[in-house]
C-alpha cells in the first residue's frame, strides 16, 4: 500500500519563451527533484500551472512524468475539477496512465456545502481504485473544509485517507484533525512551500507537499524529524525558512521557483504562460542576495 509520508515534490510545468511545454526540461524537473531523494512526486498540482493546459497538455505532462520516473517513486496526479463527472475522468484517465493516487480539491461551485464535498468525494472515490489525497487549499476550492469535515471524509471514504493541508494556521488545523481522527490511517502533508514544516511536523503531520525548489533541504528535515534528531531538524528549518518564504511570495511564487529551477540547470527557460507574472529586476536582487548569504553560511546546497 502506498505510504504517504515523507516528501512528495509538486513538478512545475516548464514552457519555451512561445508558451509551448518543454519537454526536456520536465524531464531534467524530475531528475533534480528525485536526486534530492523525496519520497514521491506530484503532477499535474495548482504550482504546475494545470488550469493553463488543455486536457491533451496535461494527459501529455502526465505521461512524460511517468515516464521519467519509471517506477521510482510513487507519482500522484491532480484531478480537480468543478464537475464531478470531469474529476472522475480526469481521474480515470491518471490511473491508466499509472499514476498511483489522484489528489482532488472540492469543486467550485455556488453555495457549496458539507455535504456536497462528501459526495463528491464519496463518488469518485467509487470511481477509480487507487488512493485519493484530499487538498485543502481554500484560495483554490473556494470553500474552507472544517476539520470536523475532513475527518468525516475520511471515515466515510475509506481510500481518502491523505490530506495535503494548506489552510493557515496549517499547524494548528493539524492538531485538531489529528485529535479527531482516532481510529483510521489519516495522514497529513503540508504546502504553502514549507514554510511552516517544522511546525506541521511538530502537530503530527506525516511530511509535506510542495514544489520548493531545494526539495533536498525539505527532505533533510523530515528525515532528521522522523529520526528523533528534533534539534537538527529545527536548525535546518530556521536556517532555510527565509528562503521558502521568499520563494512562495503571493502572486510571484511559481516564478521565483522557475528562476530557481532555471539556476539550478533543471528548466532551459524560466516562462510563466499568460497571465503568469514575470521577475521583475528588485526581485531578482533580494534573490541573489538571499542566495549569497546561504553560500557565505556554508550551505551544502546552495
Amino acid at each position: 500500500m502506498l505510504q504517504f509520508h515523507g516528501v512528495f515534490s509538486v513538478i512545475p510545468t516548464p514552457f519555451f519563451p512561445d508558451g509551448l511545454i518543454d519537454h526536456e526540461s520536465l524531464k531534467r524537473g524530475v531528475e533534480l527533484f528525485l536526486g534530492a531523494g523525496v519520497d514521491g512526486l506530484t503532477a499535474l498540482g495548482v504550482t504546475s500551472e494545470t488550469a493553463r493546459l488543455n486536457d491533451r497538455e496535461r494527459a501529455f505532462v502526465l505521461e512524460t512524468v511517468l515516464q521519467q520516473v519509471n517506477g521510482r517513486v510513487p507519482v500522484i496526479a491532480g484531478s480537480s475539477a468543478d464537475g464531478t463527472r470531469t474529476c472522475i475522468e480526469y481521474s480515470r484517465t491518471a490511473v491508466s496512465a499509472g499514476a498511483s493516487a489522484v489528489m482532488v480539491s472540492p469543486p467550485r461551485m455556488p453555495k457549496l456545502n458539507s455535504e456536497a464535498i462528501l459526495r463528491h468525494y464519496r463518488t469518485l472515490a467509487e470511481a477509480v481504485d487507487i488512493p485519493v489525497v484530499i487538498q485543502d487549499y481554500p484560495p483554490v476550492s473556494g470553500f474552507t473544509m472544517e476539520p470536523s469535515l475532513l475527518v468525516r471524509i475520511a471515515r466515510e471514504v475509506p481510500n481518502a485517507q491523505t490530506i495535503k493541508l494548506e489552510d493557515p494556521p496549517t499547524p494548528f488545523k493539524t492538531a485538531r484533525i489529528m485529535e479527531q481522527s482516532e481510529g483510521l490511517t489519516l495522514r497529513i502533508l503540508g504546502g504553502l512551500g514549507g514554510m511552516y514544516l517544522l511546525e506541521e511536523l511538530m502537530a503530527g503531520a506525516a511530511g509535506a507537499m510542495t514544489g520548493f525548489a531545494y526539495p533536498e533541504i525539505l527532505v533533510k528535515i523530515v528525515r532528521l524529524f522522523r529520526s528523533g534528531e528534533t534539534e537538527e531538524a529545527a536548525n535546518i528549518f530556521y536556517k532555510y525558512v527565509a528562503l521558502m518564504r521568499f520563494e512562495f511570495q503571493e502572486g510571484i511564487g511559481m516564478a521565483i521557483r522557475k528562476e530557481m529551477l532555471h539556476r539550478r540547470g533543471a528548466f532551459a527557460h524560466t516562462t510563466m504562460r499568460a497571465p503568469g507574472a514575470a521577475l521583475d529586476a528588485t526581485t531578482k536582487k533580494a534573490l541573489d542576495r538571499l542566495l549569497d548569504w546561504l553560500k557565505k553560511e556554508g550551505s551544502p546546497w546552495i
